[in-house]
């Protein structure tokens, strides 16, 4: 449980251990010596690099305290394969979310288009916050992370 205040007895630029295991990033040595580090404080031991195909680093990739292993920026996941977008249909699970992507299938017996639909799991960084339902979004193809997402 986090306390707010003054009186926090964990400091708030700390990152959010929720799992029972010690979380952190595997790139990242965090037992330095004291003499190594800067006569102003610890150096930010942070893990960042960036994905290519033209896509910026977040600054919250960069400045944050988050960790997540599947993050494109700061895990050990990498973006290949297909560029997607889509729109944002739920926000129900845990850094997870639901895409539905519209297409149009063609009926050869009726020269006519149909409107169709497919929903995909997405894995949500949380670089990305500010993202809500009805929000057109770009999704890069990776390895499977579970049985859903893909």
């Amino acid at each position: 449980r986090r306390v707010h205040g003054a009186f926090s007895p964990f400091p708030l630029t700390m990152a959010e251990q929720t799992e029972k295991s010690f979380q952190k990033q595997p790139n990242v040595f965090m037992n330095k010596k004291a003499v190594l580090l800067s006569a102003k404080g610890k150096k930010n031991l942070r893990y960042v690099r960036s994905v290519g195909l033209g896509f910026k680093t977040p600054r919250d990739a960069k400045e944050g305290s988050y960790l997540d292993k599947n993050c494109p920026f700061t895990g050990n996941v990498s973006i290949r394969g297909r560029i997607l977008t889509g729109v944002i249909a739920k926000m129900k699970m845990q850094r997870t979310i639901v895409v539905r992507r519209d297409y149009l299938h063609y009926v050869k017996k009726y020269q006519r288009f149909e409107k169709r639909h497919t929903n995909m799991s997405v894995h949500l960084s949380p670089a990305f916050r500010d993202v809500l339902p009805g929000d057109i979004v770009t999704i890069g193809e990776c390895r499977p992370l579970s049985k859903t997402v893909r």
